[in-house]
């Protein structure tokens, strides 16, 4: 008697590491109804793309990933999750291929979906109303691949409504997920040989909020307690949430690695109003140099946003001349993009695109000079490397990180992949340190 074949899923995730761990779980279920996964370039009975919203360029690149999948195999069953799903279903299930669109919630049941699709040969709209969500959508992921990083969602949603984002819109209020249910996965991961995760989610300085019970510095604390666990690395922050009750206490916590991504957006203070941004730059200053004073050698990356409505050209400079003297490690650069539904999208003086280009070349040039900068402190210095991979084109060498996020090569004639191992830092190469072992330690 024969057997039926074993179905196939692929999966296509864009945008935030958020979206990284969703699709994650959403993989899992597949795997335990009996799927086989593949890459998303082969032939596949399913294709999940989990999409993004953020700025014009994640909804076009999310229609020409769903379009790719559909060419591969046009009798395949396209599920279109995540944030542009959520703003625009029916435009989704407009597109060839597409029939189920999902949202940001109800990712617990893709698999029912895609298979009611199937047997039904009709399309499933399972996009609901975000903004009346209040629970966390626990999706907690049981087996792991890898044994170096992993991602751990903690939180979802925003209450901050900037004047340009949508993310509020497609991702709904904030909803923290139970400290138990962190806690039990932190555990598994622990057990499964991770060294590093995590913490990400759309606000996680807003964590705790609605739970009244806790907040991310609790967390943190229990976190730290679990052994096996040798790194925490937060995702990206609010500058508010580093108070001088949280950058003291982190500092006791020894796991808690010395990078924040702080979230700056804007070096002008006209311009962060007009962003419905909480704080100044006189504010921000201050946060770094405290935190900086406190627990040296870290590293402080953010992100800029370029050409906002009525970014002038003196507005422009006077973010170039605050990203250079607060020096950070490294930028996100990327250029305002109108969303739809938001109140930058009507405001006046929006900046031409051939504007915008070069202000964005002009601080990628300047974030790099920075980033340089600072790895140029480790030559000549003791560094501690969670070595992840063998390098992609250097046979031989491993490349890791540092607990600041410094990315790190260097020789070896074992198997590096999940050790924590000192390296005395000798150059600079590319965008990498490089150095060697320092075996006997």
């Amino acid at each position: 008697m024969k057997t039926a074949p074993v179905k196939r899923v692929a999966f296509y995730t864009l945008g935030c590491k958020t979206n990284q761990y969703d699709t994650e779980a959403m993989q899992e279920q597949f795997v335990k109804s009996g799927y086989r996964v593949v890459g998303f370039q082969e032939d596949s009975d399913v294709y999940v793309v989990n999409t993004c919203t953020v700025t014009n360029l994640g909804d076009r690149k999310s229609r020409q990933v769903i379009r790719k999948a559909h060419r591969t195999n046009p009798n395949a069953v396209i599920a279109v999750v995540g944030c542009y799903a959520q703003q625009a279903a029916e435009e989704v299930l407009s597109i060839p291929g597409v029939r189920v669109a999902v949202g940001t919630k109800n990712r617990n049941r893709i698999v029912e979906y895609v298979e009611t699709a199937e047997a039904t040969g009709s399309s499933i709209n399972a996009v609901e109303d975000i903004m009346k969500l209040r629970e966390f959508e626990d999706t907690p992921i049981e087996a792991f691949d890898g044994k170096t990083r992993a991602v751990l969602k903690i939180q979802e949603g925003c209450n901050r409504f900037c004047s340009y984002c949508i993310i509020p819109y497609a991702r709904g209020p904030i909803r923290s997920r139970k400290p138990k249910s962190v806690l039990e996965e932190v555990q598994r991961l622990a057990k499964a040989g991770f060294k590093e995760i995590v913490l990400t989610g759309i606000h996680i300085a807003s964590y705790g909020a609605d739970l009244k019970t806790t907040d991310l510095l609790g967390l943190l604390e229990d976190i730290h307690k679990v052994d096996g666990i040798q790194r925490i690395r937060l995702g990206s922050i609010e500058p508010t949430l580093l108070t001088d009750e949280f950058v003291g206490t982190v500092r006791q916590l020894s796991k808690v690695c010395r990078h924040y991504h702080i979230s700056l957006q804007s070096g002008c203070d006209a311009t962060l109003k007009r962003m419905n941004r909480r704080y100044t730059t006189a504010q921000f200053r201050e946060i770094v140099e405290r935190l900086r004073s406190i627990i040296p050698d870290t590293a402080v990356t953010t992100d800029i946003m370029v050409g906002f409505p009525g970014e002038t050209e003196e507005e422009f400079v006077e973010t170039c001349d605050f990203v250079e003297a607060i020096r950070f490690s490294k930028i996100h650069v990327f250029q305002y993009s109108p969303r739809r539904g938001t109140p930058a999208a009507s405001f006046e003086n929006q900046v031409p695109a051939a504007c915008k280009e070069q202000r964005s070349r002009k601080l990628i040039s300047l974030g790099r000079q920075l980033e340089r900068e600072f790895m140029k402190q480790f030559i000549g210095r003791q560094v501690i490397v969670l070595f992840e991979e063998e390098h992609s084109d250097r046979a031989g060498y491993y490349e890791g990180y540092t607990d600041q996020y410094v990315r790190v090569t260097a020789q070896a004639d074992s198997e590096l992949e999940g050790r924590l191992l000192p390296v005395m830092v000798q150059s600079i190469e590319n965008d990498s340190l490089t150095g060697q072992i320092v075996w006997h330690v």
